[in-house]
């Protein structure tokens, strides 16, 4: 019952911010972009907010999502989110049921679990503090937290010396590790 309760003040603090949508995910395309199934059988493309993962053929880029797919793949999820980016996609915050706290797929699990922190906090993603402004205070500064606590435990992409970021490596930057 607790966890009932919890779930209907994460949707209605949710709806406060911006529109809410609620989906099956059926697609992972790398470690920071999902896709989603509603309940009319509409699909969404939805980039993870506050995050950056790195691109497919990047180090880690693999691991990173194979990491989110281990996370939402198949399960239902809340999607927080007030803009689309310039690809049309939904950009907002992924919200699933813990996989210690409910490891089935079942729609009743109460969501607690950032999909985007947790990736953060694995060290397969960044904070993209390009955007931080448009997140709230709070999942600004636990984001923030999560990618200095990745980097001292060299945790994920952080074992290497000097990782490169996706936005640099979309630039066309040359990959300062080789």
């Amino acid at each position: 019952m607790r966890g009932f309760f919890v779930a209907i003040l994460l949707a209605a603090s949710f709806a406060a911010r911006g529109e809410t949508l609620t989906g099956q995910v059926v697609g992972v395309s790398d470690g920071d972009t999902i896709t989603i199934l509603d309940e009319v059988k509409a699909q969404h493309k939805i980039g993870v907010a506050g995050i950056d993962a790195p691109e497919k053929t990047q180090p880690f880029g693999h691991g990173s999502k194979q990491n989110l797919s281990k996370l939402v793949f198949g399960k239902l999820v809340l999607v927080d989110y007030s803009k689309r980016d310039k690809y049309g996609r939904i950009v907002g915050k992924v919200i699933v049921a813990s996989p210690d706290a409910c490891p089935e797929i079942l729609s009743n699990c109460p969501k607690t679990l950032d999909a985007g922190l947790a990736q953060i906090t694995v060290g397969l993603a960044w904070h993209f503090k390009k955007y931080a402004a448009e997140q709230r205070p709070e999942d600004r500064k636990m984001y923030a937290l999560a990618e200095e606590e990745a980097r001292a435990k060299h945790a994920g992409l952080w074992r290497d010396s000097a990782p490169l970021p996706p936005w640099e490596f979309r630039e066309g930057k040359i990959d300062r590790r080789r």
